[in-house]
């Protein structure tokens, strides 16, 4: 076996293998206030980004926090990797992250998502499951909280583009927060669908808010237009620093 394939094996053992142990020992907090359940989520994922880093080489910096903003906000991200899905909760004061409602109901997974007080979408649901999202959506903002969306709904390949889904304008207009675009280049080194992960550096880049009030048409174009841009430059820049 390739050393990088054995050393994602590995990092897959320690990542799961915490998620049960810790997921056991911390359950007491599920019945308790929301406070220790971050405590615990925050040991979580310092352990298991250690790992990623010890095991398989990879570290991760952000870039561009000074972008974010007092209070609930909008943050509408990339999404390359389930690298992102995880850290969020480690990078954010209180994110509250829209999953898909089958996620909910993964043992230990969900229990804690859901005491976390993130937002469940049921995709199935249609017209009512946006109103939902929605009416969640604002009572986060309202708690302070940033909500956190992945507007294309999938995890794309690096350099892939698709099309944003039309969830983050409801959010958008409906929470009446700034909204920061986020770019990263996660899925070069922990793929979106593959197993295998790669040595180097994952950049999260928060990119200068968009203000409230703009037009359905303007803001889509304004999201896409800094993500895409700013996540292919990320791209660009790794393979200049790669071939050097």
């Amino acid at each position: 076996m390739p050393v990088a394939a054995l050393r994602s094996a590995i990092f897959v053992v320690w990542m799961y293998g915490l998620m049960l142990v810790m997921g056991l020992l911390c359950a007491p907090f599920l019945l308790g206030p929301r406070s220790g359940v971050k405590a615990c989520m925050r040991l979580y994922l310092a352990l298991v980004f250690g790992g990623l880093h010890w095991i398989c080489g990879i570290r991760y910096e952000v870039r561009g926090r000074e972008h974010l903003p007092e209070g609930g906000a909008l943050i509408a991200s990339k999404h390359q990797s389930m690298f992102e899905t995880l850290a969020f909760w480690a990078i954010l004061d209180d994110p509250a992250i829209i999953l898909k409602k089958e996620l909910s109901y993964l043992p230990v997974f969900g229990w804690y998502a859901m005491k976390l007080k993130n937002i469940k979408v049921d995709r199935a649901a249609g017209a009512k499951a946006l109103r939902n999202m929605l009416k969640q959506a604002r009572e986060r903002a309202s708690e302070g909280r940033q909500v956190v969306i992945f507007p294309q709904g999938t995890r794309l390949e690096p350099g892939e583009h698709d099309t944003y889904k039309p969830g983050v304008i409801g959010l958008y207009n409906a929470m009446k927060t700034p909204c920061v675009p986020v770019a990263l280049n996660s899925g070069l080194y922990w793929p979106p669908h593959g197993f295998v992960r790669k040595p180097g550096l994952i950049i999260v880049e928060f990119l200068p808010a968009i203000e409230p009030g703009l037009s359905k048409d303007a803001f889509m174009t304004e999201l896409q237009t800094r993500i895409e841009t700013a996540s292919d430059a990320l791209l660009s820049d790794t393979s200049q620093k790669d071939a050097a």
